[in-house]
């Protein structure tokens, strides 16, 4: 009953309304014949489609149309009820009913605009073999204080999301709950997501209501293939969640992906006991100062992903009985990550050879640029133009030249930083915001930029990565010369 009609951004209730307010005011301008009934039909579709509204839950962008319901209805139904009894009806003349007519259709018609603008996200399909199952973890490392509070027994703990390759399951069975285990968390978080940037919650309370493609819990996919691993980290006030389009496109073509809450850092983490714990990284203005803080806090998140990696390794040998034990291909992996979570990517691999390969999506190189990474990367970036910090590209390709290996920065035509997220699914469709790729095309050129890079590192598929990378906008390659290297675009 809810869910959304594709390419409408309303479920069938909201269409419901919108075509009953729509109808209430077209009724004054049908024949006389003909007003009567449609006026009573549109109202009883309009209260009964409002009543399920209000059991399931009323948008906010409903709010403009039932207003403008709300405004004909009372032109509309009093002629009605003064005929049936008996007393003298009076209409308003033409040229006094057409401004209000525009008036309750201007009002309606900014319920589908704001739905459109900020509707609940569809995701797109899988293209891969596999199906998706996804389940959540929590991991705390006994040997590591947190370093966020006071208390010297606390522990660091990680909430990570998995994603994994699966079978395929029943028809009918409900897909993951965006956002959070449960609808509740998905609110929590959203309403976290939209206070970090300024914004009232009940712009995005569409978000809370999204499924994924993924099947909580899915049977992993037969057979005895192992998956090669992804692990990722958010942008800084992001979380596990925010680029679930790209981890189940990844997971649908064989890889396991492991996306992580960074407790204090994260916007918020809702811990498996119910505990809620907000973000309390905040920059201070200062552009030193910043630096300083962004550095740490890069270097704690890529503690995090070593961390995990761990986890990841025990639960493949059967440490603890586990669906996926002995089906991780822990000695193929990659780690990622988007804006400060790119930051902290890089640095993971630096400090831990276990990772194979790095992707930095439009993520600034936090922190120092030793050592050497003896991995290769895949740097996305959006479009550089005269707003983008001039320090950006020298820094990123500073960290790319101080390598040992080959790697790429690709820079994607029409992105914004929120591109390279899933925020184009449900933001609105705003340049100077998402880009310029759209809803579906934005998640479609991370995905495939990303598998090309990491099918040629992890898997060894055949060809130039970079002849690859160019379907997707001008690639750079950075070939290391001793310690340091040359960014060149690639022809």
């Amino acid at each position: 009953m809810t869910e959304t009609i594709t390419g409408l951004s309303m479920s069938l209730p909201e269409v419901l309304v919108l075509l009953g307010a729509l109808a209430l005011v077209a009724a004054r301008w049908l024949p006389p014949a003909a007003r009567r009934p449609v006026t009573i039909g549109a109202g009883a579709v309009l209260v009964a489609s409002a009543t399920v509204l209000g059991v399931v839950g009323i948008r906010w962008q409903q709010l403009p149309v039932l207003a403008g319901a709300a405004l004909a209805s009372a032109f509309a139904l009093p002629p009605l009820l003064r005929r049936r009894t008996g007393r003298p009806t009076w209409r308003a003349r033409w040229w006094l009913a057409l401004p209000g007519s525009l008036a309750c259709a201007g009002l309606i018609a900014m319920g589908p605009v704001a739905a459109w603008a900020f509707p609940v996200p569809e995701f797109p399909v899988p293209s891969g073999g596999f199906a998706v199952g996804t389940r959540v973890a929590q991991w705390t490392d006994p040997l590591r204080p947190e370093s966020f509070t006071a208390d010297p027994d606390d522990r660091r703990t990680v909430v990570a999301q998995l994603w994994y390759p699966a079978q395929k399951s029943p028809a009918g069975t409900q897909r993951a709950q965006y956002l959070g285990r449960t609808e509740q968390e998905a609110r929590t978080v959203a309403e976290a997501l939209a206070g970090g940037v300024g914004l009232p919650g009940f712009l995005v309370d569409g978000v809370p209501r999204a499924r994924s493609r993924a099947v909580v819990d899915a049977v992993v996919a037969g057979g005895e293939q192992r998956f090669p691993i992804v692990l990722f980290s958010p942008g800084s006030g992001g979380v596990r969640t925010q680029n679930t389009a790209w981890a189940e496109e990844l997971a649908s073509q064989g890889y396991l992906v492991a996306a992580l809450d960074h407790p204090y850092d994260s916007a918020v983490v809702v811990l498996a006991d119910g505990r809620t714990i907000r973000a309390t990284t905040a920059s201070s203005g200062d552009r030193d100062r910043d630096e300083e803080l962004a550095a740490g806090w890069t270097a704690v998140r890529a503690a995090d992903l070593g961390f995990v990696l761990t986890q990841l390794e025990r639960l493949d040998r059967g440490e603890n009985a586990d669906p996926l034990t002995g089906r991780l291909d822990t000695g193929r992996a990659a780690v990622a990550g988007h804006s400060l979570g790119g930051a902290a990517a890089l640095q993971a691999a630096r400090q831990d050879r276990r990772f194979d390969a790095v992707v930095d999506l439009d993520g600034y190189p936090h922190g120092p640029t030793a050592p050497a990474l003896e991995q290769p990367a895949l740097a996305l970036t959006q479009e550089i133009t005269a707003d983008t910090d001039p320090r950006y590209l020298p820094r990123l390709t500073e960290a790319l030249e101080n390598s040992a290996a080959t790697s790429y920065r690709l820079t994607v035509p029409g992105a914004g930083h929120l591109t390279f997220m899933d925020g184009p699914l449900y933001l609105p469709p705003v340049p100077s915001i998402v880009g310029t790729l759209g809803r579906t095309e934005s998640p479609r050129v991370v995905a495939e930029a990303t598998l090309a890079f990491l099918d040629a590192v992890l898997r060894g598929s055949p060809g130039d990565p970079a002849e690859t990378l160019r379907a997707y906008g001008k690639v750079y390659t950075v070939s290391p010369s001793g310690a340091r290297g040359t960014a060149r675009p690639t022809p």
